[in-house]
């Protein structure tokens, strides 16, 4: 016989009662009400499933900002007031000048001076009006040319610079104009084309500076956006101060 009290079995009847009282007493839960449903307060009723709706406050949500893209314009930088526009570049016109009576005596005579010289066909007697020392006429030289005259004649296309007189004679037959003025800089410049943008010639305007330059040395002008042939400039006190040619 086993006398061990825990082998021995229950009587049949015991066994259903107690089977019945544990499936009573622990009611099945869902997962979802498992995790969600809060603990339940002593003596309080169960409510109904729509009387918890109405009263609870709906919860608030905070919309979800996206920031907006920087803006392609900055408008702010931009926008100006009306007295802060900036005015577009005007051009001055330029005065031409052909009267040499209106201009100063020592202008005038400097100029008589070279055009005599020019004309003779001696390039020697360019040498007392180019001056000497600091005040010396400054004349487009080759690279290591220090005396003027020379410097002119290796600019010519002959061996004793009649060509560049030619050249001489032809820029001081123009009209003129007052370059600088009020500065230190001032001068009487011929040829006019110098001070004057070329797109604003006219067509005799044109016709003067075709007697100086060819159509090809013109288009090279417009290209490099300025009159580059040769120029010369005279200081209200009657000094030759160049003789240049270039920007």
């Amino acid at each position: 016989m086993n006398r061990n009290p825990a082998n021995r079995a229950l009587p049949v009847g015991l066994v259903v009662l107690l089977a019945g009282a544990t499936m009573t007493a622990t009611p099945v839960l869902a997962l979802s009400e498992f995790q969600g449903a809060p603990a339940p307060i002593a003596g309080e009723q169960n409510a109904a499933p729509g009387d918890e709706a109405e009263e609870a406050a709906p919860e608030e949500r905070t919309p979800l900002e996206i920031p907006m893209p920087d803006p392609l314009v900055d408008r702010t930088a931009v926008e100006l007031k009306d007295d802060e526009i900036a005015a577009p570049d005007v051009v001055e016109p330029v005065e031409v000048l052909t009267d040499v009576s209106k201009i100063p005596v020592p202008v005038a005579r400097m100029r008589e001076l070279i055009v005599e010289a020019a004309a003779s066909g001696d390039i020697e007697r360019l040498r007392p009006l180019l001056g000497k020392g600091p005040t010396q006429t400054q004349v487009t030289a080759t690279a290591g040319e220090d005396d003027p005259i020379a410097a002119l004649k290796s600019l010519s296309g002959d061996q004793d610079g009649i060509e560049i007189l030619a050249i001489l004679l032809d820029v001081m037959s123009t009209g003129f104009v007052l370059a600088d003025k009020g500065t230190p800089e001032e001068a009487y410049v011929w040829p006019y084309f110098a001070e004057k943008p070329l797109s604003s010639l006219s067509a005799p305007e044109k016709v003067d500076l075709f007697r100086l330059v060819t159509a090809g040395d013109f288009a090279g002008m417009e290209e490099f956006g300025t009159y580059n042939f040769y120029r010369v400039g005279i200081t209200p006190d009657g000094k030759w101060k160049f003789f240049v040619a270039g920007d």
